[in-house]
């Protein structure tokens, strides 16, 4: 952590430490990905049960379920501890699940020894040039890269632009990372001469206030309940959720997008 980042009470952009203390809620209260995205990789990028599959950047492990429920045998690459840790708890039910210490940039991996690479919610945090060498290092022939997002919609709708509005506000570094989350032109830069196939799922979700509240503290952008700021920001909450509850739930619009291609 730089001076600068203690000054402001900011966390350090170095992705590693940011989720921890954060597992919990990120296990409970995070959304799912849709079973569809397992079914179109099927159509797109030829993923069969055989496939050998490293989910990069892994956290707890809810995309790699999705591979591992197909009968793939998976990589899961997390370099938080206490990630990794969440995510080793799937070895109880699913063997052919194997967790590595790693990074995108450093995965462990041996040359040649997946079919498909995914990445799901952790893109933007990758040194983009330094994991596509990797990559390609670790892809066997014709393997594919499927970059997979899960999360409240970004867009227009007035529940969607409220809730922003509360991260910008009350988030501790959402402002300074928020260009992070707009990954197209990273992602094209990032495929460069490769096809580039597109997907989305958009969906709701449906929320008590505790899952709201448990859904933004698993963010790395918002303040704990130990910190100053935490209460500012629950207080915000609170008023979004009566603003747009309805009979104790309310209906945050989510979206999956997933960006398939392979590294040419």
């Amino acid at each position: 952590m730089t001076q600068s980042d203690t000054d402001q009470g900011q966390l350090p952009v170095n992705p590693t430490g940011r989720f921890t203390g954060r597992v919990e809620a990120y296990k409970r209260y995070r959304s799912r990905y849709p079973r569809e995205v397992i079914t179109l990789l099927q159509e797109k990028c030829g993923l069969t049960p055989q496939s050998v599959v490293a989910d990069i950047g892994a956290g707890t492990g809810m995309l790699a379920e999705l591979f591992l429920e197909n009968g793939n045998k998976v990589f899961a690459v997390e370099p938080n501890a206490e990630m990794r840790a969440a995510c080793e708890e799937l070895t109880s039910q699913f063997p052919q699940l194997t967790c590595i210490d790693g990074t995108a940039e450093n995965t462990g991996l041996a040359d040649r020894s997946v079919d498909l690479i995914a990445v799901g919610r952790a893109f933007h945090w990758f040194d983009k040039e330094k994991c596509r060498p990797e990559f390609m290092r670790i892809l066997r022939p014709n393997g594919w890269v499927a970059l997979i997002g899960q999360g409240p919609r970004r867009r227009e709708e007035p529940i969607s632009k409220d809730y922003q509005t509360i991260l910008r506000e009350h988030g501790i570094d959402y402002s300074r990372l928020y260009s992070r989350y707009n990954v197209k032109e990273a992602v094209r830069g990032f495929f460069e001469d490769g096809a580039l196939q597109e997907a989305e799922f958009p969906g709701y979700e449906e929320l008590t206030y505790e899952g709201l509240e448990g859904h933004t503290l698993s963010l790395s952008v918002t303040p704990q309940p130990n910190h100053p700021g935490f209460p500012a920001m629950q207080e915000a909450l609170k008023n979004y959720f009566e603003k747009y509850q309805r009979d104790g739930k309310m209906r945050l619009p989510m979206t999956c997008h997933i960006y398939m291609g392979q590294l040419r």
